[in-house]
């Protein structure tokens, strides 16, 4: 099973960069959470957001999620789960993983920690929407819950990582027992109509 499609390793060949690109893959690349020598189960159990990479045909997406820490559950050696918050109704990444349930997610961290080896990961995997999932009530507000066989698990070089403060989390994240302010774009003339009975 190579990580690799006919592209990569086409310029890994053109540039000499095969042999590189095999030790980096066995010296970072895991296939399950069992094997977590580099970490990637705290990792990724302490994130509050990540970036998901989807595609269908021709149409490509990248989407920023956010969520409380522990919001992405790591639920068994080559699976996770994601909620799926209350969002702008076009469904880019669902509609794009129910044509294509191949993706990936990009953790990241800004902190800069002097040596932390931590700082980027990758997963590449098949994903799931489900409209009703037995974990769906464990995580306050999600509407539905995206559940990702896991293929590859990878760490990347941080070198190009700016170094950034968090100030504070975003008030739109839904907390259990509190109301969410609504957005400003909702409140819009045409949009709030068209909003109505929507989900």
């Amino acid at each position: 099973m190579d990580m690799y499609g006919q592209g990569s390793r086409a310029l890994q060949d053109r540039y000499n960069a095969r042999k590189v690109a095999d030790l980096i893959e066995k010296a970072t690349t895991v296939t399950s959470f069992d094997d977590d020598q580099f970490g990637y189960k705290d990792f990724i159990a302490n994130a509050t957001y990540f970036f998901l990479a989807t595609s269908s045909g021709e149409n490509t997406d990248c989407s920023f999620k956010g969520g409380p820490q522990g919001f992405v559950r790591i639920t068994g050696p080559n699976s996770l789960v994601f909620p799926d918050y209350d969002g702008n109704r076009m469904y880019k990444s669902l509609g794009n993983i129910i044509d294509n349930p191949n993706i990936g997610l990009l953790f990241l961290r800004f902190d800069g920690e002097e040596g932390n080896r931590y700082l980027r990961v990758r997963i590449n995997g098949k994903a799931t929407v489900h409209d009703d999932h037995p974990l769906k009530a464990e995580f306050p507000g999600a509407k539905r819950i995206v559940a990702v066989e896991t293929k590859y698990i990878y760490l990347n070089c941080p070198r190009y990582i700016p170094e950034m403060t968090l100030v504070e989390q975003s008030a739109h994240i839904p907390v259990e027992g509190q109301e969410q302010p609504v957005p400003g774009w909702k409140m819009k003339p045409g949009i709030k109509e068209a909003l109505e009975g929507s989900e």
